[in-house]
């Protein structure tokens, strides 16, 4: 009789995949994206946070939200970097 390989755990928002989904969040703006690229789904993203709510996880995903819709806004703003000191 052939033995079967053992159902694969569900897969899991480890902290690798949080990162993940914030950085792709902050780069398109798409939570189904963001979620898809971390290998999780958008509904599951909805109830990590809800999970997580008032957590950095949480204010993370607003803060990406905010700092790509600015990005919308303003692409040079984005981009540009403050000019370094002058040296003495």
């Amino acid at each position: 009789m052939e033995q079967q390989a053992p159902p694969s755990a569900p897969a899991r928002w480890t902290p690798v995949r949080q990162r993940l989904f914030l950085t792709t969040l902050f780069e398109c703006g798409s939570v189904v994206q963001a979620a898809r690229t971390a290998g999780m789904s958008a509904s599951s993203a909805h109830r990590l946070r809800r999970r997580l709510a008032g957590t950095p996880f949480d204010h993370d995903w607003s803060r990406a939200l905010e700092l790509h819709a600015h990005a919308l806004a303003d692409p040079i703003a984005g981009h540009c970097r403050p000019p370094a000191p002058a040296r003495r």
